[in-house]
């Protein structure tokens, strides 16, 4: 190890001498049974909200797809969604209706899931829809409706392959598994296949894969099995038990030696990509390999982060993991350059790196950091019970794959146990030979029964939980901070964030420079107190901590969540990375050329170009939102930052004055204000006045303009348009959100069902409201196959133009936007960092603290002559300002045809 590398992490690793990795006795009790006809299913009770996680979980994936149908489980999982024979309509309909969240589905090699998060008086319902698209689907299936969903799978596809290095998945799985294999594939499919499958696998694929011996169902929240077991036995006890099914448990393909590869992209920056294939995800060693991994490429006290990004600075990010299949895991390190470096000196240094991993082994330092931010990670996964993560993947994981829900408990055992010699030596057997890298560099026995289940009709919901908001408790400190407190003592952890009125918003102040707020919020923990940035990252990691700053459109905040047995010296170390930033040169350098390299790939991202460019175009010269909604500012401004305009940013705006904290969690207010007035006691605020941003009203344009940003060989087109909207501080936005609802903001709006489901042109399109203080962009988000830009545009307008005259807003619409708005709001509060979050925008946007409390009699108070006033209010298509990123040989014609205004043509970049 270089002397220089070795002092950096001795001095990074010290820290995790100070705390030792206290990991709270954290549990998922659960009971488990099995029908009659085989389906597993697994039951946790968590009574903190009245919500209920409702996740199957069947075992088959694209691994099982057969040659020339790649990309069948996915386009399986999108048919799921378009109706049952006792459903025949939108699955999401009726759960957005009573307020669900977090309803998906997804698809990987190995399983395929569907869930969702539903008030508990839902529950019945939720189980009547999952049941019947289980054991009544096939009759709802037709031509059109497979067509349908083989467009809108193949828009996802074009959407995600054209996204940087958006094609590097298929070349890795390509060279690692060899043909035959069930990992040999992506798991979106190739386009022939897709256009190859048929109704007849349709048929064919439902009856083998999906009887209830192949699934497992999990219940989380408000219900215990006694209460389940009826419900379930009553809706799933006549779905077809289904095929024995032979599997395969372990494929590790042998590769002997490593491989290279260099594939070309419209990229700004080079990237390497190292990949082994190593034991399956219920192994010991791909526990060891994932100790490994964090050490090596886990944080920023990783090998790879501190010489490639802090040490050196060659690179933007230097990361390694390991991700964990049945048959087969991968271990991956990923490391992108800053331009102009050199790329075989960058692998022959991974290569130096790892060698040297592989023979020291990590220190114990290393290694209880690498613990500790595990385990931490696994704390705080717990408090949510449904969606993409939290308690009930973990238990449908562990019965689908290791025949037990509680094996997460096996894996954190394995992972606190291992000692260095152990992974090493796991990880010797696993990365010395084998790997494939690739260089993306810039181009230019059951039997069912019979139940009493009615399938006439579904079950009604005819209550709605109400919301419980929790008591809320203010103070202040001595030097003029604001506290805001709730008590949560679900988990062991405290959330806060120190929230100043300053933002992006701020750079357009007088004399103020773009992107300053966000690069002086990303400087803070680039140094503060005696603590460089490897310093302060340790230390968090060794205290379970997640420390972040950054700035939003309005506000800019320090978070913090910290572990209760922890909490003094996890405020300590916020309170220094506040009150006492270095503002270093050499620190200032660095984030400089990641922030200049950061606008080079938002400028090769079609989102962030619209983000970038739309604002100033919609509020004018002088506006504070007249900026790049992204934050980053511009290459000229952030070239010219000085540590002296970092002083003076924070000294106008980051004061106690300007200050709010919001706090969260297992502590009570006279627990944690010594805390604070300990921690922040040297914190006062400067004689100046605080600085005012122009938030003055501003006015649409006269008449509609067109900007299209040429983005040659675009497999899509990204439609983005704006108007200004109502200020986010009006005393209804009730009104303002069920209007948008009804023309574009949820699945089942007006030009999502036209541009998705009835056309199959988009993925996914939408209209939004902005969060703001001030006035809100109302904006218009469709990327949509490229041959169909201009009539996509068309049927935009005619949506926009028929919901402000001849087709307003329905009474059914009102009422969908009423049920959902007003039914989820019992699982939008289930975490503390939720809680925190609503406190912090309530006081943004002037609100009472219990405002959410007030949502459900706002949105029963609304009637549809308002909501349609403002539709009229907002939506004026004559005077959007369009933004259209794609091929400009190819749709610039269709879009002057439509004589929507004023059309300009820019090059990427411009």
């Amino acid at each position: 190890m270089p002397r220089i590398l070795a002092v950096t992490l001795a001095a990074a690793l010290s820290w995790t001498g100070l705390a030792s990795a206290q990991v709270p006795d954290v549990d998922i009790p659960f009971e488990q049974f099995e029908l009659e006809n085989g389906l597993t299913v697994v039951v946790h009770e968590d009574r903190k909200a009245p919500i209920v996680a409702v996740s199957i979980w069947y075992g088959v994936g694209s691994g099982a797809e057969p040659e020339g149908r790649t990309g069948f489980a996915h386009l399986f999982e999108h048919l799921m969604f378009n109706g049952s024979e006792n459903y025949n309509d939108e699955y999401f309909g009726p759960f957005e209706q009573v307020g669900a969240t977090g309803m998906n589905g997804t698809t990987w090699f190995d399983r395929t899931n569907y869930f969702q998060t539903v008030p508990t008086p839902a529950l019945e319902m939720a189980l009547w829809m999952e049941s019947d698209r289980m054991t009544h689907m096939l009759g709802a299936i037709d031509q059109e409706r497979l067509d349908e969903q083989r467009g809108v799978v193949q828009n996802e596809k074009r959407q995600g392959d054209n996204q940087p290095y958006g094609m590097v998945e298929y070349s890795q799985l390509r060279a690692l598994f060899p043909e035959g294999h069930p990992y040999a594939h992506s798991t979106i499919g190739s386009m022939d296949d897709l256009d190859a499958a048929s109704l007849d696998d349709v048929r064919e694929w439902f009856l083998q894969y999906y009887g209830a011996t192949n699934a497992v169902l999990v219940l989380a929240g408000d219900i215990n099995a006694e209460e389940a077991r009826p419900l379930v036995e009553r809706y799933f006890g006549d779905a077809p038990v289904g095929p024995p099914l032979n599997r395969i448990n372990e494929w590790i393909p042998e590769r002997r030696y490593d491989t290279t590869e260099v594939l070309y992209d419209d990229v700004p920056q080079a990237r390497i990509y190292r990949t082994w294939v190593v034991p399956g995800r219920i192994t010991e060693q791909r526990n060891d390999l994932q100790l490994f991994a964090t050490v090596l490429g886990g944080g920023r006290t990783s090998r790879l982060y501190q010489d490639f990004v802090f040490g050196r600075q060659v690179a933007t990010r230097a990361v390694a993991y390991v991700e964990a299949h049945q048959l087969a895991s991968q271990f991956h390190i990923e490391v992108t350059l800053n331009p102009g470096e050199d790329v075989e000196a960058a692998s022959a240094r991974i290569d130096e790196i790892v060698a040297e991993l592989l023979a020291e082994g990590p220190t114990d330092d290393e290694l209880a950091a690498a613990r500790t931010r595990i385990n931490a990670g696994v704390v705080r996964g717990l408090e949510q019970i449904g969606g993409f993560g939290g308690k009930a993947v973990t238990l449908a994981e562990g019965a689908l794959y290791a025949g037990d829900p509680g094996f997460w408990r096996t894996q954190l055992e394995r992972l606190n146990n291992a000692d260095a010699d152990q992974v090493t030596a796991t990880a010797n057997d696993w990365l010395t030979t084998g790997s494939h890298e690739i260089t993306v560099l810039p181009f230019g026995q059951y039997a069912s029964v019979e139940t009493d289940a009615d399938r006439s009709a579904l079950p009604v919901v005819d209550s709605t939980p109400e919301l419980v908001w929790p008591s809320v408790e203010t103070a202040e400190l001595s030097n003029g901070v604001d506290i805001v407190f709730v008590r949560r003592d679900a988990v062991p952890v405290v959330e806060m964030q120190m929230v100043f009125d300053a933002g992006y918003a701020a750079d357009s102040v007088e004399g103020g420079q773009l992107g300053l707020a966000s690069f002086t919020m990303n400087m803070l923990d680039e140094g503060a107190g005696r603590m460089d940035a490897t310093d302060i990252a340790a230390r968090a990691e060794s205290l379970g901590a997640n420390l972040n700053t950054g700035a939003g459109l309005d506000t800019s905040s320090v978070t913090l969540s910290a572990l209760t047995s922890n909490l003094r010296p996890s405020v300590e170390l916020m309170a220094t990375v506040i009150t006492d930033p270095s503002f270093r040169d050499e620190d200032i350098d660095r984030v400089r050329a990641q922030t200049l390299n950061g606008i080079q790939q938002e400028m090769a991202n079609p989102i962030a170009i619209a983000l970038r460019m739309l604002p100033p175009e919609m509020f004018g010269e002088g506006h504070a939102y007249s900026v790049p909604f992204t934050g980053s500012g511009t290459p000229e401004a952030v070239t010219g930052f000085t540590r002296a305009d970092l002083l003076a940013h924070q000294q106008a705006w980051l004061r106690p004055d300007n200050a709010t904290l919001f706090i969260v969690g297992d502590t009570t207010l006279d627990e944690v204000t010594p805390i604070l007035e300990r921690a922040f006691r040297g914190w006062r605020a400067p004689d100046a006045p605080l600085p005012q941003k122009n938030l003055t009203e501003a006015s649409n344009a006269d008449g509609a303009r067109v900007i299209i940003i040429d983005r040659p060989n675009s497999p899509q087109s990204l439609i983005l348009a704006g108007l200004i909207g109502p200020s986010g501080s009006v005393d209804n936005p009730e009104v303002y959100a069920a209007m948008n609802d009804a023309i574009g903001g949820s699945f089942t709006a007006r030009v999502n069902m036209n541009l998705r489901e009835d056309k199959g042109w988009s993925y996914g399109a939408q209209t939004l409201l902005w969060g703001a203080r001030g006035q809100r962009p109302w904006m218009v988000y469709a990327p949509v196959q490229t041959d169909r830009t201009s009539d996509s545009l068309a049927e935009l307008l005619r949506e926009f133009d028929e919901f402000t005259s001849t087709n307003p807003a329905t009474a059914e619409e009102l009422q969908r936007s009423v049920n959902n708005s007003t039914r989820s709001l019992p699982g939008q509060f289930e975490t503390s960092a939720a809680v925190r979050n609503s406190l912090a925008n309530s006081a943004n946007l002037g609100r009472d603290w219990n405002y959410p409390a007030t949502i459900t009699a706002r949105y029963h108070a609304l009637d549809l002559e308002t909501v349609r006033a403002a539709a009229q209010e907002v939506v004026h298509p004559e005077q959007l300002v369009w933004l259209i990123i794609g091929d400009a040989a190819e749709i610039e014609a269709g879009i002057r045809a439509l004589d929507m205004g004023e059309v300009e043509v820019r090059r990427m970049g411009q």
